[in-house]
């Protein structure tokens, strides 16, 4: 079944993050109401002066923004780029794909955030060495990888002795 949603119609949500820099609005779960299955999608709001999240790129989701209203400023490995209403800016996976939006202007930005879902999902932010597992949300810093075989070397002792065998 189709679904017709206005952003006019939407209620949107405070997201305050600890640090008053980032902070956005974002709409109710559009993706959950419309009972999608592979792709998640609200509508944000970013107020003047604020960032969205912190500089980042996905290892297992592609990201889509649609410009509904006002003007942001993209911050992507290349360049940094005014955008406004009706660009579309697609945002591939892997650090080619890295992104964060500033508000520099004196109105709000909304926007039509698109992303895959395809179960886990990796996130990277270059600015701070951390990764994100998402849906988890558990965060890790880079700088902590280790070697995969790294204390496995006493395996043997996690095993009995004597290992039952069957008849």
């Amino acid at each position: 079944m189709s679904r017709i949603i206005n952003a006019k119609d939407l209620s949107f949500e405070l997201k305050q993050s600890p640090i008053l820099d980032f902070s956005w609005h974002t709409s109710e779960d559009l993706a959950k109401m419309c009972g999608s299955k592979h792709l998640q999608f609200d509508v944000r709001s970013l107020d003047p002066g604020k960032y969205s999240y912190p500089y980042h790129f996905h290892r297992n989701a592609e990201e889509l923004f649609v410009i509904l209203s006002g003007k942001a400023t993209l911050r992507t490995p290349e360049d940094f780029v005014e955008l406004s209403e009706g660009d579309i800016i697609f945002f591939e996976i892997g650090p080619s794909g890295a992104h964060q939006l500033y508000n520099h202007s004196e109105q709000p930005c909304v926007f039509l955030d698109i992303r895959t879902v395809l179960n886990l999902d990796i996130c990277e932010y270059p600015d701070s060495g951390k990764i994100n597992i998402l849906p988890l949300r558990k965060v890790y810093r880079s700088e902590d990888e280790v070697d995969y075989y790294k204390d496995e070397d006493k395996v043997s002792e996690k095993w009995p002795a004597n290992i039952v065998r069957r008849p």
